[in-house]
């Protein structure tokens, strides 16, 4: 079995595993994070038993590498949140301005009930 069979290299930042569009850091930060790989499996239901734990062996075998793409993943996401929360389409603007009328609105008649 050669592990690398499993997966999809896309890029030096984008490794998917083969026959979904889930890429290896999701199953890794759960993972990493405490779940099993029953409980991934679960999760994911596009995803096999054996492909979970192919991804986990991956990362065991390969760990400074992985560990260096997993980081480079959580500072790609980290820095594309920042630029959504600062650059917010025209949708995210107004829904926020729903959001924070309803809660003024919720508000006014929570102090209107009280009288």
């Amino acid at each position: 079995m050669v592990l690398e069979d499993y997966f999809d290299f896309i890029s030096p930042d984008d490794i998917r595993i083969k026959g979904t569009r889930i890429g290896i850091e999701t199953v890794l930060e759960d993972y990493l994070e405490g779940a099993s790989p029953e409980e991934i499996a679960v999760r994911y239901r596009s995803l096999s038993l054996e492909q979970v734990y192919v991804t986990i062996t991956y990362y065991l075998c390969n760990k400074s590498q992985i560990e260096k793409y997993l980081q480079n993943w959580r500072t790609y996401t980290d820095e594309a949140a920042q630029s959504q929360d600062s650059n917010p389409s025209d949708l995210v603007k107004r829904l926020r301005q729903l959001q924070a009328n309803t809660i003024k609105s919720n508000i006014f008649l929570c102090k209107y009930k009280r009288r």
